[in-house]
């Protein structure tokens, strides 16, 4: 296992020092999936929530999500992004429980010493949370699930996909 590196030698939480490390291009792509009810998913479809442009709006508060990730995660540096991209993949088909669902994927980029997986995260969950909040009025009963890293290139520990 990796070395725990976000304590100091008393034991206690501190930032990592990453003065040393080299910049290269870093990418990271997460998702995070919101199971709704089918009237729900057509309503978004429609333009049908009170709220307004479901998929825009979290669109837009995904982006926002990447942004503020240090402000939320405690040990997460600030980094200069040079992209946050959000997309939606809605699947209609009820699953065995009735519910269709909502996958956002999240990508983020930034060329520094330090990755991007965080802000990615954040991105997808802050989209989910978005659409969650737009359409709690009509559906109580979503949830986000599935939150997970797909994905992320750069830096000394190179590449990961996440398989399956």
């Amino acid at each position: 296992m990796a070395e725990f590196t976000h304590f100091n030698e008393s034991g206690r939480a501190r930032m990592v020092d990453i003065s040393a490390k080299e910049s290269t291009e870093r990418l990271a792509t997460a998702q995070a999936t919101v199971f709704l009810l089918p009237e729900t998913l057509e309503k978004i479809q429609r333009g049908k929530i009170a709220k307004g442009d479901v998929l825009a709006v979290a669109q837009v508060a995904g982006v926002m999500g990447a942004k503020k990730t240090p402000d939320l995660i405690p040990m997460c540096h600030p980094i200069a992004l040079t992209s946050v991209d959000i997309a939606f993949n809605e699947d209609p088909q009820p699953d065995a429980a009735g519910r269709c669902s909502i996958t956002i994927t999240a990508t983020a980029k930034t060329t520094g010493p330090t990755g991007v997986e965080m802000e990615a995260m954040t991105a997808a969950t802050v989209a989910a949370l978005t659409i969650y909040d737009m359409c709690k009025a009509v559906d109580r009963g979503m949830s986000v699930r599935e939150v997970c890293l797909l994905s992320k290139s750069g830096g000394k520990s190179g590449t990961y996909t996440r398989e399956g």
